[in-house]
């Protein structure tokens, strides 16, 4: 006769053990965490979760949570490890091709639901995931959106998101401007790279599995919202209001680089954790 078979560990032995291991690996939210990747392991929901920690883990099931496990704890995004993001009324698709969407952002889109007159042509300038131009084409059907990023493999991303959503969103590949010669917007919207080299090198761990190009601008970091601010007049129509996601501490300064540039009303908005987050102004 042979050795008894092993115990079978419990969903909420294995939740204890997750959680405890990733605050050991740094995770700031380590219970969310594995809440949420034993749930993505086993194919249930988070009351799922809370509901069944009696529910003995096949060897099979501990293997797939043991490797999101993994991933979680060499501390790639959770957003890549689910391969979702939620981001306002949106379920959207993330990969390692573009930015994890962030809660800031919707700062941006908040100004621009509020800024885009009525059927305004709007575009969304290095879209990513196309977070912003889905949402703003979904919660203002009104709006001609377009939707550019130089990364192909990020426009894909940001199409399926607007096929998804069922939102009408114009994608294309471009690098900046390039690809829009002779066409105007009565709004753009940008969420460009505005970290600098050495911000990005001391950033959080989870921001080296995300595209660097997506996030560190040059030395400065303000060198493609100074692009940006400088290229934009020959694509905007007149009175056309320019938005532009900024870093902490730089409003003020592409503030003055607008006023100097020749736009008029330009202002600023906090996001929720009181930084000033988004620049806007008008072309006159």
């Amino acid at each position: 006769m042979g050795p008894p078979p092993p115990e079978l560990l419990t969903l909420g032995e294995v939740l204890r053990r997750t959680a405890r291991h990733l605050a050991e690996r740094g995770s700031p939210s380590p219970r969310l965490d594995a809440d949420l990747l034993l749930g993505h392991a086993l194919g249930i929901d988070r009351l799922g979760v809370y509901t069944e920690h009696d529910r003995p883990l096949t060897p099979a099931e501990l293997a797939a949570a043991r490797d999101l496990v993994r991933r979680r704890a060499r501390r790639e995004p959770m957003a890549y490890i689910l391969g979702r993001r939620a981001f306002r009324r949106l379920d959207l698709e993330v990969s390692p091709d573009v930015l994890v969407p962030r809660p800031e952002t919707e700062t941006l889109v908040e100004w621009a639901l509020e800024a885009a007159p009525p059927g305004a042509a709007v575009l969304d300038w290095g879209t990513g995931s196309g977070a912003i131009a889905v949402a703003l084409a979904t919660e203002r059907p009104d709006l001609r959106v377009t939707a550019v990023d130089a990364s192909a493999a990020a426009v894909a991303v940001a199409r399926r998101n607007a096929e998804a959503a069922a939102a009408a969103v114009e994608t294309l590949v471009s690098d900046g401007f390039g690809a829009l010669a002779g066409r105007r917007f009565d709004l753009v919207a940008a969420n460009p790279p505005y970290l600098s080299d050495a911000e990005l090198a001391a950033a959080p761990p989870e921001l080296r599995f995300e595209p660097p190009g997506a996030l560190a601008a040059g030395p400065r970091g303000d060198e493609v919202i100074l692009r940006i601010i400088s290229e934009a007049p020959g694509y905007l129509t007149a009175g056309a209001t320019l938005l532009c996601e900024v870093g902490d501490g730089q409003a003020a300064g592409v503030a003055g680089t607008l006023r100097g540039a020749g736009y008029a009303d330009v202002g600023t908005r906090r996001d929720l954790a009181g930084v000033e987050r988004v620049v806007g102004a008008r072309r006159t």
